[in-house]
């Protein structure tokens, strides 16, 4: 059951992204994976369940990134170099992989699936935002960092390391399975991450 479950959403996963919600039939979905229609309703009751299983475990992909984020950064020695890397990580984890195509997805179909848009936006990004923000109080409290708010600092380092990168990646379309999942050349992105990251730490470093 496990490995059936595995390659339905592999399979879905493409086949939303390629076609989209509407157009996208479990008939389809079975095709895609090499299973017959009866073992996806073995698995899944139905489309809609299908969706939001790929959008939860994006969620849930998410989650365990924002969870290790503080610990992984927030202990290194050098804050500039720290920062450097948090930016890399935001950018490779952010727009190199599925995460922009998903998003795309799911905007797409927000008005369908309200309450999913709602939680994914609550335990997506705004929980790696959380993270942020903790990495950076940490940094705050070591006297390497000087700022009043750690919610508004993590927005302004987000946006200086992927914001441009993201908004664009959000309006190219470009097929799920190119290069780093889409539309963003990652390499470039993060080059301009860490480029960000510095210019956070000119507005932010302890004086």
């Amino acid at each position: 059951m496990t490995r059936s479950r595995a390659l339905i959403t592999a399979a879905a996963t493409r086949r939303f992204l390629e076609d989209g919600y509407p157009a996208t039939s479990v008939d389809d979905v079975a095709a895609e994976a090499g299973v017959s229609k009866r073992t996806v309703y073995n698995v899944f009751d139905d489309k809609e369940q299908l969706f939001r299983a790929i959008i939860l475990q994006a969620i849930d992909t998410a989650e365990r990134f924002s969870t290790t984020l503080a610990a992984s950064i927030a202990t290194a020695a050098d804050v500039d170099v720290a920062l450097r890397e948090l930016a890399r990580l935001l950018a490779e984890s952010v727009l190199g992989g599925l995460v922009v195509p998903l998003r795309r997805l799911l905007i797409a179909e927000a008005v369908r699936f309200p309450d999913l848009a709602a939680e994914y936006r609550e335990r997506a990004p705004e929980r790696v935002m959380a993270g942020i923000a903790e990495a950076l109080e940490a940094f705050r409290q070591r006297g390497a960092l000087e700022f009043d708010d750690a919610a508004l600092a993590a927005e302004h380092f987000a946006f200086l390391a992927i914001g441009a990168s993201l908004d664009r990646a959000l309006f190219v379309a470009a097929p799920a399975t190119g290069p780093g999942g889409g539309p963003v050349e990652v390499a470039a992105a993060v080059d301009r991450a860490e480029l960000g990251a510095a210019a956070f730490l000119q507005a932010y470093a302890a004086r």
